[in-house]
C-alpha cells in the first residue's frame, strides 16, 4: 500500500478545510451537490466521447494502482542476470533453459529463451524493444484519458458558474439574494480546480513515475540479455546495469556483483 498517496489526499482535504475555516467561511458554505454533478458528473461523462467505453468505465480501476507500490527488484534483478552470466559462460547458453520457468519476470523469460533458441542479438533487440514500447504505449493511453479529465474538470467548473450567474441574473429584483448565489455559482469553478489539482492530476503524475520505474527495469532486463547473449563478462554486464541505480543504492549491492 502507497502510504503517500494517502497522505496526499487527506493533506490537501486538512488544507482545504483549513483554508475555509481560516477564512472565515464554514464547510456548509462550499458544499452545493448541483455543483458536484456539473463540474464532476458533467467532465467524467466527457470521457465517453474521448475514450472508448472500456476505457472510461475501467479508469477508477486503474487509478487504483496510485495506491499500490511497485517493486520491479532492481538490485535482485542485478544479481540474478550476473548469476545467469556466469552460469552460460561456465555451462554454455542453453544450460540456461534449465531454469527459465522459475523467473518471476515474463519479459526476461522471453528474452532468455530467445538467446537459448539462438536468436541474432539484432532481432531480440528489436523484439524485446517493440514489447516495451507497446507496454508503454497502453500505460500511456490510460493516463492519457486521465490527463484529459483533469483538463476537463476546471472547464464544466466554469461551465457551472456560469449556469450559476445566469440564475442570478434573472432573479435580480432579490438583492438580498445577490451574494450568496453568487458565492454558490462560484463554489463550481472551487470544484473544478479540486478535482483537477489535488485528485486526478496527480493520480495520472503518479502513474507515469510507475510507467518509468517499469521501463527503466525492462531496459536492464534488456541490457542483461543482449550481454548474455554477446558473451559478455559478468563483472562487464553488472557494470552496465549499476549504472541504471542512483548512487547509494549501486554502493550497497557493488560489493556481491562486481566479484574478482
Amino acid at each position: 500500500m502507497d502510504i503517500a498517496t494517502f497522505i496526499g489526499i487527506i493533506g490537501g482535504a486538512v488544507v482545504i478545510v483549513l483554508g475555509v475555516v481560516t477564512s472565515g467561511g464554514s464547510l456548509g458554505g462550499i458544499i452545493d451537490i448541483p455543483s458536484v454533478f456539473v463540474t464532476v458528473g458533467g467532465s467524467y461523462a466527457a470521457l465517453f466521447i474521448v475514450a472508448p467505453l472500456k476505457q472510461a468505465l475501467g479508469l477508477f480501476g486503474i487509478m487504483g494502482r496510485a495506491f499500490k507500490v511497485f517493486d520491479y527488484g532492481e538490485k535482485g534483478l542485478i544479481q540474478t542476470m550476473v548469476s545467469l552470466s556466469e552460469k552460460a559462460r561456465r555451462e554454455g547458453i542453453l544450460a540456461l533453459e534449465e531454469g527459465l520457468d522459475d523467473l518471476d519476470s515474463q519479459f526476461m523469460k522471453d528474452g532468455l529463451r530467445m538467446v537459448v533458441d539462438g536468436t541474432d542479438g539484432n532481432v531480440i533487440r528489436a523484439i524485446m524493444e517493440n514489447q516495451m514500447s507497446q507496454t508503454e504505449a497502453r500505460h500511456m493511453g490510460w493516463i492519457g484519458v486521465i490527463n484529459a479529465w483533469a483538463g476537463y474538470g476546471p472547464g464544466f467548473g466554469m461551465l457551472g458558474t456560469v449556469i450559476g450567474l445566469i440564475g442570478m441574473l434573472n432573479n435580480l429584483e432579490d438583492k438580498s439574494s445577490l451574494g450568496p448565489n453568487m458565492a454558490v455559482a462560484l463554489i463550481t469553478t472551487l470544484y473544478g480546480s479540486m478535482l483537477a489539482n489535488w485528485l486526478v492530476a496527480p493520480f495520472a503524475n503518479k502513474l507515469m513515475a510507475q510507467n518509468a520505474q517499469e521501463m527503466t527495469a525492462q531496459e536492464m532486463i534488456l541490457e542483461g540479455v543482449l550481454s548474455i547473449q554477446a558473451g559478455d563478462n559478468p563483472r562487464i554486464l553488472a557494470s552496465k546495469l549499476l549504472t541504471y541505480l542512483d548512487p547509494k543504492t549501486r554502493k550497497i549491492i557493488e560489493p556481491d556483483v562486481l566479484k574478482d
